[in-house]
C-alpha cells in the first residue's frame, strides 16, 4: 500500500535515504513522536504492509499515487449525480452497492488491510481499524456514499503526506550519496579501484588532485598540498613532504600523490571521530509528544463509547431502533477517528519541510522544526561556514625604498614555481607573469618559503622563519598580523608582506543581523588560530568567539552553553565537527563542501553553504509550529461542536465526515501556505 505512512515510517523513509545509524539513534526527535497510532514501537519491519514506502516520485509517478482517489473520487461523484440529480431505474438494489463497492474498494482495501496486519501486531485499536468499521458500518446500514466519502479524503490526505515526505527523503538520498567509498590501490605496479575498507596495511593508495583520502598512511610522493579544513578546521592548505603523516578525511589538491596506509579502516582517524559521533548522539534523549500517549487511551475509549451509544439506548429507550442508533455510534467513530491528527499534525510539518527543500534546507525530521523554533543560541563552525575557504590577498604592506610593482612582479614570478595555493592566490591578486624577469638559483626550503635570484640579488619569499633563517632584520610583530603571512626580503633588505586570509561569506554579517534580530545569540567555534577567529567574529558582530580548539573542546564548550539551559544549534562542515552536531539541540550542516560524517549527523542540511539559510530555517521552524498548532485546535473544536450535534441526532455522517477528514484537508491547504511562503 504505497499511500498509507504511518509517522514512524516516515522516518524509516528518511533513514533508506541513506542516513546512517547515526540518524536513526536520534529516532526519539523523530517525526514518529507526531503520530497517534505509535505503530514502529513493536515493528522492525521496514513496511508493515508488506510494500515500499521509499518510493522516488517522479513526474511520471504523480498520477499513479492519486489514481485510486481519482477513480474513487469519479466513480462516487457518478453515483451521486444519478442519486440525486439524475435518476435511473436501473441504479438500484445490488448494481448500486456494487457501484459503491468499487468505488470503495480503491482508497479502502489498503486501509482495511492495514487494520489487519496491526491487528496481528497486537496494535487493536489503530486509525486504521477506526476507519474500517466506520466505513463498513456504514455500508451495512445503507449508508454508501458516506463510507466511500469517508476512506475517499483520508486516502487524499494520506497520498499528499507520502508526497511530501518522499520528497525530502530523495534529496537527502542524492545528497548522501556522494561520498566516496572507493580508493586506488596500487598492487604489483597495477593501479584498481577497490572498497575503501578493503584496503590493506601497507599498501600504497594513489590520490589523484581533487580525491580524498580514505585511511591515514604516509606520504610517498616528495610533496602534496591537502585541504585539511574537513578534518582540523584549519582553513590554511597544508603542506606535507615526504615521510609525512596523512589522515583520512584529507583531500588531495593539485598534484598526484601516493600514500602508504598504517591504519585498517576501522582504526582511522576519521573512524574515531565517527565513533565520538555516535557517542555524542546516544545523549540525546527520546522524546515522545503528547498526541502519542494520549491516543493510546483515547483510542480504545472511543471504540467502546461507540459501542455504547449503538446499544446502550435499548435500555432506556422506549422505541428502540438498533439501525437508528448504530448510524448514531459511527457518527461519532467517525467524528472521534484520531486520522485527522494524524493528517494534519504531519502535514504541517511536512509544509515546513518541504518550503525548506525549496529554499535549499534539508530537514530530517519534523520536530527539528519545533526545536529551531525556539533556538536560543547558534553555535558555528568558521572555515566552510562563515568563511568561503577561499584564499585572497587581503593587504600588501612593501617599505617607500622599494618599487611596490617591481617586487610584486618578482613575488608573482617566484611563486609560479610553487603549487601551494597561496601561490594561486598571489597570482590572481597580481595579474600575469612578467617572464622578463629571470629567475636564478630557485629553491624551495621546506616549512618556510622560496628562494632565488633575480637581477643578481636574492629574493626571498615565505614565513618570517625564512627571514629569520637568512638573517633578515625586520621591525615588526609577525604575531601581531592577524592573517596568514607572506614575508618578502630582497638583497638581504626586509621589503615587506603580503597578507592572504580566507573570504568572509557575502551574506555571513547580514546572517548575525538576523539571528540577533530574532533574539538569537552566535558564537563562534573554531580549530583555526585565535587572532583569525576573533577577526571574523568582531567583523561580523558575533557576541562569543573561541580558537585553536580540538573537537573534543567544542565538545566541552558547547556542554557548557547547554548547562546554562540554552537550547543550542550548531552549524559546521568538517568531520571535526560531527560529534558537537550530533549533541547539540538541532545539528545544521553545510552540505555543499561539507564532510560526509557532519551532513549524515547533521539533522539539517543547508545544500548551498550559505549561512544566511540558518534564519531563515528558524523563521520556517516558528511559521511551522504556529500553523502546526493552528491545525490541532482546528481539528478539537470542529471535533467537539460536531460531536455534541452527533450525540444529539443533529448531525450526519457528512457531518461527521467534515468533522474529520474535512477538517485534515482544511489542514493540508493550511500547511500549503508553509510552501508558499517566503522566508528570505
Amino acid at each position: 500500500m504505497g499511500r498509507q505512512l504511518c509517522c514512524t515510517q516516515t522516518q524509516k523513509i528518511y533513514d533508506k535515504a541513506g542516513a546512517s545509524e547515526l540518524v536513526g539513534s536520534k529516532k526519539g526527535k523523530d517525526i514518529g513522536s507526531c503520530c497517534t497510532h505509535d505503530m514502529a514501537a513493536d515493528s522492525d519491519d521496514d513496511d508493515h504492509d508488506g510494500h515500499d514506502h521509499s518510493h522516488d516520485f517522479t513526474d511520471g509517478s504523480y498520477l499513479k499515487l492519486f489514481m485510486p482517489a481519482i477513480i474513487s473520487l469519479v466513480l462516487l461523484l457518478v453515483a451521486l449525480g444519478i442519486d440525486n440529480y439524475f435518476p435511473q431505474d436501473w441504479f438500484n438494489g445490488w448494481i448500486r452497492l456494487l457501484w459503491y463497492v468499487v468505488a470503495y474498494l480503491p482508497v479502502g482495501l489498503p486501509v482495511l488491510k492495514d487494520a489487519v496486519f496491526s491487528i496481528r501486531r497486537g496494535n487493536f485499536f489503530s486509525e486504521f481499524f477506526l476507519m474500517g468499521i466506520a466505513t463498513l458500518g456504514a455500508f451495512a446500514i445503507g449508508e454508501y456514499p458516506e463510507g466511500v466519502a469517508v476512506m475517499l479524503f483520508y486516502a487524499v490526505g494520506e497520498s499528499f503526506q507520502t508526497l511530501a515526505v518522499s520528497r525530502a527523503k530523495s534529496n537527502i538520498k542524492a545528497l548522501l550519496d556522494q561520498r566516496p567509498d572507493e580508493a586506488t590501490v596500487i598492487r604489483d605496479n597495477v593501479a584498481s579501484l577497490i572498497k575503501a575498507k578493503d584496503v590493506r596495511i601497507d599498501d600504497v593508495v594513489q590520490l589523484k588532485p581533487g580525491e580524498k583520502l580514505g585511511l591515514d598512511g604516509v606520504l610517498l610522493s616528495d610533496q602534496a598540498v591537502f585541504n585539511t579544513a574537513a578534518l582540523t578546521g584549519e582553513s590554511k592548505p597544508d603542506t606535507k613532504y615526504a615521510g609525512e603523516v596523512v589522515l583520512a578525511g584529507m583531500i588531495n589538491l593539485n598534484t598526484l600523490a601516493n600514500v602508504q596506509i598504517t591504519t585498517a579502516y576501522a582504526d582511522s582517524k576519521l573512524s574515531k571521530i565517527l565513533e565520538m559521533v555516535q557517542q555524542a548522539s546516544s545523549k540525546k534523549a527520546p522524546t515522545e509528544l503528547f498526541i502519542s500517549k494520549f491516543a493510546k487511551i483515547y483510542t480504545p475509549i472511543v471504540v467502546f463509547l461507540a459501542i455504547g451509544i449503538a446499544l446502550l439506548p435499548a435500555l432506556f429507550v422506549a422505541e428502540y431502533q438498533f439501525v437508528t442508533w448504530l448510524y448514531r455510534a459511527l457518527i461519532f467513530l467517525v467524528i472521534s477517528c484520531p486520522c485527522a491528527l494524524v493528517i494534519s499534525i504531519p502535514l504541517g510539518y511536512f509544509g515546513g519541510i518541504g518550503a525548506a527543500s525549496r529554499n535549499g534546507i534539508l530537514i530530517k525530521g519534523s520536530n527539528f522544526l519545533d526545536i529551531l523554533a525556539d533556538i536560543q543560541n547558534v553555535v558555528m563552525d568558521k572555515t566552510g561556514t562563515m568563511t568561503e575557504g577561499v584564499f585572497e590577498v587581503q593587504d600588501v604592506v612593501i617599505a617607500n625604498e622599494f618599487d611596490r610593482q617591481e617586487m610584486l612582479a618578482m613575488v608573482n614570478i617566484l611563486e609560479s614555481k610553487s603549487s601551494h595555493p597561496v601561490a594561486t592566490a598571489i597570482h590572481k591578486y597580481v595579474g600575469d607573469l612578467d617572464y622578463n624577469l629571470l629567475l636564478e638559483d630557485v629553491e624551495e626550503i621546506a616549512g618556510h618559503g622560496l628562494k632565488a635570484t633575480v637581477k643578481g640579488k636574492e629574493l626571498l619569499v615565505g614565513n618570517f622563519r625564512l627571514m629569520d633563517k637568512f638573517a633578515v632584520q625586520y621591525d615588526i610583530d609577525p604575531g601581531s598580523i592577524v592573517f596568514t603571512v607572506i614575508a618578502i626580503a630582497y638583497g638581504g633588505q626586509f621589503v615587506g608582506y603580503i597578507t592572504i586570509a580566507d573570504r568572509i561569506k557575502e551574506d555571513a554579517l547580514e546572517t548575525i543581523q538576523q539571528l540577533h534580530n530574532s533574539g538569537v545569540k552566535a558564537t563562534m567555534l573554531s580549530g583555526d588560530k585565535s587572532s583569525v577567529v576573533q577577526y571574523v567574529a568582531k567583523e561580523l558582530g558575533i557576541d562569543n568567539a573561541f580558537g585553536d580548539l580540538l573537537p573534543e573542546d567544542k565538545v566541552k564548550r558547547v556542554e557548557e552553553i547547554k548547562g546554562k539551559g540554552e537550547s543550542v544549534a550548531f552549524v559546521g562542515d568538517g568531520v571535526n565537527d560531527a560529534p558537537v552536531v550530533a549533541l547539540s539541540d538541532v545539528g545544521i550542516a553545510m552540505g555543499g563542501l561539507g564532510s560526509d560524517a557532519t551532513i549524515e549527523t547533521a539533522d539539517v542540511v543547508i545544500q548551498d553553504d550559505k549561512p544566511g539559510k540558518i534564519p531563515v530555517a528558524i523563521r520556517i521552524g516558528k511559521k511551522t509550529k504556529r500553523i502546526v498548532w493552528q491545525n490541532i485546535t482546528l481539528a478539537f473544536v470542529v471535533k467537539g461542536i460536531v460531536l455534541i450535534l452527533g450525540a444529539g441526532g443533529l448531525a450526519t455522517m457528512w457531518e461527521a465526515v467534515f468533522a474529520d477528514v474535512g477538517v485534515a484537508l482544511i489542514a493540508i491547504l493550511n500547511a500549503v501556505r508553509i510552501q508558499r511562503s517566503k522566508f528570505d
